[in-house]
């Protein structure tokens, strides 16, 4: 929960980046117009990786990584049993849904252009694919 830290004396000046650096190692802050707001700081794993697989993955592909994302990746993902992958190629303008099923990958839907859609695994969702391609080249 973010909590505005009070500020020394003076307080008639705005926090500086020189009240972050003063505060203690067991804070995280950051400067709002002027104020300065702080939250204890999220405890590490004490592992690099986690136990358990996530619901679900997006790869965003670019020309340099789509062979990594699609191949390695996605056979990685299949192997520790994500249930469901999104590929967004934002030059092409797609965006595709797949499912795992019975340790493979199903593509559920494929999508392009000024849709907006609702995808697995958040069908409550409506998703405005314009939003996506809004920084790429060609979208």
């Amino acid at each position: 929960m973010m909590q505005t830290v009070p500020r020394v004396p003076p307080l008639d000046r705005p926090a500086t980046y020189d009240d972050l650096v003063k505060l203690p190692d067991h804070v995280v802050a950051e400067i709002v117009n002027g104020e300065l707001h702080a939250s204890p700081r999220p405890a590490l794993p004490s592992t690099a990786y986690f136990p358990l697989a996530p619901d679900w993955v997006c790869e965003i592909l670019s020309p340099s990584t789509a062979s990594l994302d699609r191949v390695k990746k996605l056979s990685i993902y299949a192997r520790e049993k994500v249930p469901h992958a999104w590929l967004l190629d934002p030059i092409a303008s797609t965006f595709e849904v797949l499912r795992l099923e019975g340790g493979r990958w199903t593509v559920i839907a494929t999508h392009a252009g000024d849709e907006v859609v609702r995808a697995e695994p958040f069908v409550e969702v409506e998703l405005d694919l314009r939003s996506l391609w809004a920084g790429s080249t060609d979208g």
